[in-house]
């Protein structure tokens, strides 16, 4: 690793840790259909599928809860609109414990267009007042449903007061995009290896999978680290997924095989801030 060529080597992360961590949940509601459905898609309601979908609210985020208190670990809830509106206790909930609400639209089966600059402003602004009205506290944080986002969701969403975005897959590390509204921070999505949907429930693998890859991930990155390019990471489980008892076992394992001392574990504002922070200081980017 001595002779690693990697950008960035002057990077660090809160008291010398080799590599950064994020858990990332995910609380969704659909309008017509969830990722799990038994009949193809159409423009009318699936109602097992959206009932699959309803899972997270009525378990699965409580038992996530319950898991990450075992760890003292605080994570970033990736949270529609409407999934606010229906669910707002569970929304509450996390945001008691000390868990980021993150925006992440109105509901997770209609994506932003080119075409609806105006649809998506006040879609952005719909979603972050119901966010903020069960949560009790405003978003800094959004993800688009699929990382889909527009080309002026960037611009959209500083202009609406947020500090960071997740709609890229391009880097290990944060960095700043600027808009005409200001500067956003990108947290790149380095998380499908390890996100239950495509790695569970997508492709029915084992548990196995996950596990497999989060520690080749983890191992590699903390070598990385080590060596002196300290880079980010991030596990991902929706609450009406990876929140029920199958998985959580694998979840666990995750969580224990990357909690050690040189590992700095946050929830994506903390680590976007930080980033920030460096960035403008001169100190990475």
């Amino acid at each position: 690793m001595a002779g690693q060529r990697y950008p960035r080597r002057g990077w660090e992360w809160p008291n010398g840790a080799k590599l950064a961590i994020s858990v990332n949940l995910a609380l969704e509601a659909f309008e017509r259909q969830s990722q799990y459905a038994t009949r193809p898609p159409s423009k009318d309601p699936d109602p097992f599928s959206l009932s699959y979908a309803e899972y997270g609210a009525r378990s699965g985020a409580w038992r996530l809860m319950d898991l990450l208190d075992e760890f003292g670990l605080k994570s970033s809830c990736s949270t529609n609109g409407k999934a606010a509106q229906m669910y707002p206790e569970v929304v509450r909930a996390f945001a008691d414990a000390g868990h980021e609400i993150v925006g992440h639209a109105w509901v997770n089966d209609e994506l932003a267009t080119e075409e609806g600059a105006s649809a998506e402003q006040a879609m952005i602004a719909r979603c972050t007042d119901e966010l903020t009205k069960a949560a009790g506290v405003a978003p800094v944080g959004w993800t688009s449903p699929g990382s889909a986002g527009s080309s002026k969701t960037m611009e959209y969403l500083r202009a609406a007061g947020y500090l960071w975005n997740g709609d890229v897959g391009n880097d290990d590390l944060p960095w700043v995009q600027d808009t005409p509204a200001g500067s956003i921070v990108m947290m790149p999505r380095t998380n499908l290896p390890h996100n239950d949907l495509p790695m569970w429930l997508r492709h029915s693998n084992p548990g196995s999978v996950i596990m497999e890859n989060w520690k080749d991930t983890v191992t590699e990155l903390l070598a990385e680290g080590a060596a002196g390019s300290p880079k980010w990471t991030e596990i991902t489980i929706h609450c009406h997924i990876g929140g029920r008892p199958t998985l959580i076992p694998t979840i666990r394992r995750c969580l224990e095989f990357a909690r050690r001392d040189d590992v700095w574990f946050g929830r994506k504002r903390d680590i976007a801030a930080w980033s920030l922070e460096r960035i403008r200081g001169g100190s990475g980017g």
